[in-house]
């Protein structure tokens, strides 16, 4: 897995912790659970109102994805498709039907095993771009549902703190607890700050970055296949492939 996201939340709600501890706080006075449930809640509630109930179905899966989905290698997929593009240029391409099934990217697999099948050069290049297109929209909606989450937040930690201050001036009577209270009424404003910048916002980034490498590697691996079916010189699709990685991503791509 890559550890950038994990690694970076913790990294953030370390540093905030630090600072109340540092400035003489309980790190544990934030966790109320009437603004932490409203927050929560509310922002869920509202993103699914938003979009569509399969949307929010999907989140769970976004979620994991973001956490623990490492990249794609790019140079590790260059190799595959010039090693593969060597033994069809040696043997012909019908050879590659027993190498395919040990591929292990699907979209690749999926690509060679119908450029064995004799699939139209063109049929073969609008099927596959579909297909990534396709995988470019269900990314960009789990993108969307957690970016809608980051705008949503603040406000529903608005409309909390400002019912718990209609509360506060209900029992202006009692002094001694106007403190405690108005405190309280903040936090909903707190949380929901602190979630759509240090929750939804990095999250809905971060399905972006790996929709852009993920776009990036299947573009990689669409002109392999058709290079492959063209029977081009391995040399020339290790060069064109290359031209498509961007530097430094790449090991010994001359």
């Amino acid at each position: 897995m890559d550890p950038a996201t994990i690694a970076g939340l913790v990294f953030a709600l370390g540093s905030i912790l630090t600072m109340m501890i540092l400035e003489g706080g309980n790190p544990m006075a934030i966790f109320l659970p009437a603004p932490m449930i409203l927050v929560f809640g509310g922002t869920f509630g509202v993103a699914i109102a938003g979009g569509l109930l399969k949307d929010a179905k999907a989140i769970g899966g976004s979620f994991k994805k973001a956490l623990l989905t490492p990249p794609k290698k790019m140079d590790q997929t260059v190799e595959t498709i010039v090693g593969l593009a060597e033994r069809a240029r040696r043997e012909g391409l019908l050879a590659l039907e027993d190498a395919v099934k040990e591929v292990d990217d699907e979209f690749l697999r999926d690509g060679l095993q119908a450029a064995v099948d004799g699939t139209d050069p063109e049929d073969l290049r609008t099927m596959l771009l579909d297909r990534s297109d396709q995988k470019a929209a269900s990314d960009a909606r789990g993108a969307k549902f957690f970016s809608d989450m980051a705008g949503y937040a603040p406000t529903v930690g608005i409309i909390g703190t400002v019912i718990s201050l209609v509360h506060v001036l209900e029992n202006l009577s009692d002094p001694g607890s106007l403190g405690h209270m108005i405190a309280a009424a903040f936090l909903a404003t707190l949380w929901g700050v602190l979630t759509a910048n240090v929750f939804w916002m990095p999250i809905a980034n971060r399905l972006k970055r790996l929709a852009e490498v993920e776009a990036a590697q299947m573009n990689l691996v669409v002109e392999g296949v058709l290079a492959i079916q063209a029977g081009s010189n391995p040399r020339l699709v290790k060069q064109r492939l290359a031209s498509l990685v961007p530097a430094g991503e790449l090991k010994d791509a001359a």
